[in-house]
């Protein structure tokens, strides 16, 4: 007869912690958080703030929870005693206390673990503790807080009449980092600039690096850090950058004209740590950038792991790891990699909100086959499982060992740099290989006479700021305290679901929904906008988790302090929604040319351009309509496409005759339109009526004149679906 209840947080820990305990336990989920904030009292926020103190009226959240609640309260019942065994987290801690709440607990066990394996639980259980009021404090304080700026902020973007539908205390300061990225983007001025370099018959190309007047004796400091968020790409080398093409040709030139001499060839060891384990926010980086996942999808696939008994909790700050697996960890390199046991393993810091109690994402079983895996789980999982295998694994390895190498030579006043890099010793490359490739450079001596092969120069012109991949978004808040771990994934998602951004090719891009909240919010409520603002109040729950500070205290005093003035102030604000507000009120620049229009005789921008080979081409912003020139290099002019070219400025346009056949999609008549394909005179029948184009259910809306009449691949003869009437005929 089961005596003991333990209730935690997801259903899907519940098979796993039963058979882990035993008969003897009754385990039940509460299925996340159980209730929220009413919608009752002044402004519906659910709590009042009568002198010092916050009053707060929580209800059920829906009706399952309705029906959770009862289930638990009937387990209640069958027990002598509960445990509450929910996340280890602030958020977990908070639901805990809902539930003492709720279920009329006096003074309930606590229980935390990192893992779901027997070991851990049951330790777990034999050494509880009592609920920890500050960290629910911090948790009640992040609810009212949240649903204070959510409740009255976002009517003030509903006056807009645009479709906005929130602000939020996380959400908008991320939304604000989106639009400055985009706004960025549009007001930047590309810059032209000159690639310079040399190749020896020695096997190896040297680039512009300045003069021998202007060297500087301080060596270059080119440190590697881990970033998680990067792709994979590498950059190219380029030279010293050279801003005219005459300055250019006159160092070609020059390279040319001038013996080259070896005056310096440096080589050196250098030692890379390993990176440390996963936290909350690098997980969501690194499967971004090497698996392609979503924020979201990263945390509820760790979710399932978790739950699984694969990994540890996956919502931490920390990057500590237990002394158990540490060990496991070392036997497992020295069975199988026995190279890689350090004498000391790198010791990582993590950032000081960090909850030291806590692990890093790591296995629970290093040993555990990744063949008897693949077939359990599905491929996704399998996958990010993988991925937290091999960074745990790393941290505990040696550091890799890079062979740099420097040449610079001399022609003239000239001189030309080479950076080299091969990996010696690849340590914990062997599992997390985030080194560049090798580049290999000659053994070369001081003062060696070198050939010149070849000397060239590119142009290339600067480009506007990337927008954020959402790793790089995720990195970004995690830099500038902008929410917490737990919060990163939701945060996005909503930006998303609010149609504030869009991912366009792999990078998150403000709708222009987005922009006009944005610029809105930045004359309303700028401070909530501030990165430096929001993390301050991130600071201040910290300390309220820490007992530093009485969270009612905290809220009593923001509100009053800032958030009722700050109000005040915002419904005073003229704002006027145009269409300059929908593209972040800021007009592009761009670099005119010293081609006019052949229309308007004015002078041409130019317009940035990776597909075309010079990089950019001509465009009138004057007011004419398509005029657009494109370089030619059989020509060497500016030439429009030559579609236009080749029909000409003003081609006449072929007759189109509106029939009396209904389309089959939208019933409208369809209108017959002639045309020339390989010499000769064709005709077909189209849907006659506007926009039918652009909709995809016109796409196979086509019938092609025949001998036998008209006919569609998609429809079939005309006379099949339908025949003009006799009075149409003439």
């Amino acid at each position: 007869m089961p005596k003991r209840l333990l209730v935690v947080e997801s259903p899907g820990k519940v098979k796993k912690l039963s058979q882990i305990l035993g008969s003897e336990w009754i385990v039940r989920a509460s299925c996340g958080h159980i209730r929220e904030l009413s919608d009752q009292g002044e402004d519906s926020l659910g709590f009042t703030m009568d002198g010092s103190s916050v009053r707060c009226n929580y209800v059920p959240r829906d009706q399952r929870a309705k029906e959770t609640i009862g289930q638990l309260k009937a387990a209640v019942k069958q027990v002598t005693e509960v445990v509450l065994a929910t996340d280890p987290d602030r958020e977990g801690e908070t639901i805990a206390w809902h539930l003492k709440e709720i279920l009329g607990l006096r003074d309930p066990k606590r229980v935390v673990y990192t893992e779901i394996t027997a070991s851990a639980v049951r330790g777990a259980i034999a050494n509880p503790r009592k609920l920890d009021f500050n960290l629910v404090g911090a948790g009640l304080c992040r609810d009212c807080l949240d649903k204070l700026v959510g409740y009255k902020g976002s009517p003030l973007v509903w006056a807009l009449n645009n479709g906005a539908k929130s602000v939020g205390r996380v959400q908008s300061a991320t939304l604000h980092l989106i639009c400055q990225r985009e706004r960025e983007i549009l007001t930047f001025v590309p810059q032209d600039y000159w690639n310079v370099w040399v190749d020896y018959a020695e096997g190896f190309r040297a680039f512009y690096h300045g003069t021998v007047n202007a060297r500087s004796d301080a060596p270059e400091q080119a440190t590697e850090t881990h970033d998680d968020a990067a792709s994979n790409s590498t950059e190219t080398p380029e030279s010293k950058r050279v801003l005219s093409e005459a300055e250019a040709t006159r160092l070609v030139e020059e390279a040319r004209r001038y013996p080259h001499q070896v005056i310096l060839f440096e080589g050196k060891i250098v030692n890379r740590q390993p990176p440390p384990p996963f936290i909350t926010s690098t997980l969501q980086q690194a499967a971004g950038s090497k698996l392609k996942f979503a924020p979201d999808k990263t945390m509820i696939l760790a979710q399932k792991l978790y739950e699984a008994g694969l990994i540890t909790y996956m919502r931490t700050d920390s990057v500590m790891l237990s002394a158990e697996f540490c060990t496991s960890a070392r036997q497992w390199l020295e069975q199988h990699d026995p190279p890689n046991v350090p004498q000391q393993v790198a010791h990582h810091r993590s950032v000081k909100t960090a909850q030291e109690a806590h692990e890093a994402i790591r296995p629970t079983d290093v040993f555990r086959a990744s063949t008897e895996l693949r077939g359990e789980l599905p491929t996704d999982e399998f996958n990010l499982y993988v991925m937290i295998w091999k960074r745990a694994m790393a941290s505990q390895c040696r550091s890799a060992q890079l062979r740099k190498t420097q040449i610079i030579t001399q022609s003239g006043t000239l001189l030309w740099q080479a950076r080299g890099q091969v990996v010696e010793f690849f340590g914990y490359a062997r599992y997390w290989n985030n080194l560049s490739k090798d580049a290999i450079l000659p053994f070369l001596q001081r003062g060696q006479m070198l050939t010149l092969k070849n000397a060239e120069h590119e142009q290339k012109q600067t480009q506007p700021p990337p927008r954020y991949s959402e790793p790089k978004l995720v990195q970004l808040m995690e830099r500038k305290g902008i929410g917490r771990p737990s919060t990163y994934a939701p945060t996005i998602s909503t930006l998303k679901k609010r149609d504030y951004v869009q991912q366009t090719k792999g990078h998150l891009q403000p709708t222009a929904l987005g922009l006009e909240v944005d610029a809105f919010l930045l004359k309303a409520l700028p401070d909530l906008l501030e990165a430096e603002f929001t993390a301050k109040m991130e600071d201040a729950l910290d300390a309220i988790a820490q007992g530093k500070q009485p969270w009612q205290h905290y809220l009593i005093n923001w509100n009053q302090n800032y958030f009722v003035p700050a109000l005040a102030k915002a419904k005073t604000v003229v704002f006027s929604s145009s269409p300059t507000n929908k593209v972040a009120a800021v007009e592009r620049k761009y670099e005119t040319s010293r081609t006019r229009c052949p229309d308007c005789n004015n002078f041409l921008v130019k317009i940035p351009s990776s597909k075309v080979k010079k990089k950019f081409f001509l465009k009138c912003i004057s007011g004419c309509a398509d005029i657009v020139l494109f370089w030619s290099d059989l020509n060497k002019t500016w030439q429009p496409p030559r579609t236009k070219a080749a029909i000409g400025e003003n081609p006449q346009k072929l007759p189109v005759n509106i029939t009396s056949y209904p389309c089959p999609v939208c019933k409208q008549p369809l209108e017959e339109y002639s045309y020339t394909k390989d010499g000769q005179s064709k005709t077909m029948l189209r849907c006659s009526a506007q926009e039918s184009w652009k909709d995809k259910k016109h796409q196979d809306v086509a019938y092609f004149g025949t001998p036998k009449g008209w006919w569609s691949p998609k429809f079939g003869e005309m006379n099949k679906i339908s025949t003009p009437s006799s009075g149409d005929v003439c």
